[in-house]
């Protein structure tokens, strides 16, 4: 048992209370299936110490032109593919430093509960840049069949009229990257201004929740043609001469594989009783899995073993699972559901 200021810290407890917060945009993400939680990842790295990196199978669906059956004509047979999808374990760490001095001239302000009712929300932040990042490197992948990809998973509408979402433009964007699969899409995440377009035409209503008093009040959370939508200001934007380019990013049920693989001391106090006459740190880690659907991370460009956000971005170190053959037979895209929309608003 750990000791903060006078009393016990049990880190176990303390983990499972920072679970019972509110965690909004995870819990969507969840919720819309979009992440997928994936037992046999957790289970691959829990199995093997000291490993933050795997290549997993993927099983291919079963094809071939079926024969006629007359009594004549002998029945051959074909063999299923195998793909391999590399995923890897991405750790982050932070910590909050406290003074018992600041404790003592506010009269106990309470850091620890401070702390406790931020952290699970610090770390949802920290979570979605690191989808960002991997939706950037995904988009990002240079070879022929990234490029394939990324051209039929983009409908960049920025230079068309007045380059605003409107009416057509999420159907048209998930039939192009999925075809007859669009109806797997289930979540979008944009950039207010995105938003603010939409609410200007009617296409987007927040949904909404009672208080404690009784005030029904709007959430930041929506939905558009059916799909519930995260309003979020990190979504990428960039400016040009014809004024702010802006990335929404459409994901389906099982867009993502989700881990969270665990460390040995997920949270801890350090005390240092003679550096500025006693001050406290809490500490907290975290290292878990992201492994969008149907894209492997191969590891060409990361220099220690867990990549940074800016390593994840690097197109390089993505491509489309394929059977690790010479002349590489690769999944059908459309089978991943991720998807973006470039667009002025």
């Amino acid at each position: 048992m750990s000791k903060f200021n006078v009393t016990s810290f049990n880190p176990q407890a303390f983990g499972a209370y920072i679970n019972t917060i509110p965690q909004v945009s995870k819990n969507e993400l969840i919720k819309s299936r979009a992440l997928s939680v994936n037992s046999e990842i957790k289970r691959v790295f829990a199995s093997q110490t000291g490993t933050a990196y795997a290549v997993l199978p993927m099983y291919g669906l079963l094809d071939g032109e079926a024969l006629n059956y007359d009594g004549g004509t002998s029945i051959t047979a074909d063999t299923t593919k195998t793909y391999e999808r590399g995923v890897v374990v991405i750790g982050r760490a932070k910590a909050w430093l406290e003074q018992d001095f600041a404790e003592d001239i506010t009269g106990g302000a309470g850091f620890m509960d401070n702390v406790a009712g931020q952290v699970a929300e610090y770390f949802d932040s920290v979570d979605q840049d690191t989808l960002l990042a991997v939706l950037g490197g995904i988009f990002n992948m240079t070879d022929d069949e990234g490029l394939s990809f990324s051209e039929a998973h983009t409908l960049d509408i920025s230079e068309i009229d007045d380059g605003l979402c409107g009416v057509t433009t999420l159907n048209t964007a998930v039939q192009k990257a999925s075809g007859d699969n669009k109806g797997r899409y289930s979540i979008c995440i944009m950039h207010s201004a995105v938003a603010t377009n939409l609410e200007n035409i009617n296409l987007l209503e927040y949904l909404k929740y009672t208080d404690k008093n009784g005030i029904q009040r709007s959430m930041n959370i929506g939905t558009w043609n059916g799909r519930t939508v995260l309003v979020d200001d990190s979504m990428p934007v960039e400016e040009s001469s014809g004024g702010s380019i802006y990335t929404t990013y459409v994901l389906g049920k099982g867009a993502f594989d989700y881990a969270d693989v665990g460390v040995n001391v997920p949270y801890e106090i350090y005390r240092d009783p003679f550096t500025n006459g006693g001050q406290e740190t809490f500490i907290a880690r975290q290292r878990k899995c992201f492994a969008p659907y149907g894209i492997s991370y191969i590891k060409a460009n990361q220099a220690s073993l867990s990549p940074t956000n800016e390593e994840l971005s690097d197109g390089a170190n993505w491509e489309i699972a394929n059977d690790g053959m010479e002349n590489k037979t690769y999944i059908n895209h459309r089978a991943i559901p991720i998807c973006r929309i470039i667009s002025k608003g």
